[in-house]
């Protein structure tokens, strides 16, 4: 008969360093730049973050951040729900096509009512871009939320591009003077740009052109900038102390 197949040689088995799975063992895990320290751990608080149709632009790790900095992320719909999270301490609102969607959350108006009520009661918030145009007095004739002393039009013109970005005061998001990179992305325009009545602008750009752009006002950061909090250690956690403590 025929040869079997020859004997496989037995696979080395990995050597581990004396001491070093113990190590691993008892290592603290790793610390997230955004967790909360002391006292916060056991106090959470509710951050809504919109999503939906509407809002369908948002990095996930902007819900791991603020997780990790003590808050209980809510996800409502602002299309169809028409009230905020139940305890609602914070907003976020992200990027999307509100524009596509503008009579509809115009229509909404228990839940747009409910969002300007939460920015004059102090409560952080922060929007970006379809967040921005959401807090607008209106878009394309619409009315939205009203946070803003602005409007939101649409256009033919696209602005694309990334941006080197400096905090013009102090916000919800950064501290005077932090720098911040991100990138624009719409076709819409705001009237005016950059503050407004009691509102002050939130960044000062430097790149590719110098201008002020989006709005500071009380403990509301709106901008058209998009910004990626993983690359800006503290920002989450700027963000749920002022919810804890506002």
């Amino acid at each position: 008969s025929a040869p079997g197949p020859p004997d496989r040689p037995e696979r080395p088995r990995p050597q581990t360093p004396d001491g070093l799975e113990e190590t691993g063992r008892s290592a603290a895990p790793a610390r997230t730049p955004d967790g909360p320290e002391g006292a916060a751990r056991s106090s959470k608080v509710t951050v809504a973050l919109a999503g939906g149709a509407a809002f369908t632009f948002s990095y996930a790790e902007h819900a791991e951040l603020l997780t990790a900095a003590g808050a209980e992320v809510v996800v409502f719909d602002p299309l169809r729900d028409e009230a905020l999270p139940e305890g609602t301490r914070g907003l976020v609102v992200g990027g999307g096509f509100p524009e596509v969607y503008a009579a509809e959350l115009s229509a909404n108006e228990a839940l747009r009512e409910a969002v300007a009520g939460l920015a004059l009661s102090g409560a952080p918030v922060a929007a970006e871009c379809a967040g921005l145009l959401y807090l607008c007095r209106e878009l394309d004739g619409r009315p939205m939320c009203g946070v803003l002393d602005a409007s939101a039009r649409m256009t033919g013109r696209l602005t694309l591009g990334y941006r080197e970005a400096v905090a013009v005061g102090d916000s919800v998001l950064a501290a005077v003077g932090r720098r911040m990179r991100g990138h624009e992305f719409h076709r819409t325009v705001v009237e005016p740009g950059a503050g407004s009545g009691a509102a002050a602008p939130a960044w000062g750009l430097h790149a590719p052109e110098r201008r002020v752009e989006g709005f500071v006002q009380r403990n509301v950061h709106a901008s058209y900038l998009h910004t990626h909090w993983a690359g800006a250690p503290g920002v989450a956690r700027r963000f749920v102390e002022r919810c804890r403590t506002s």
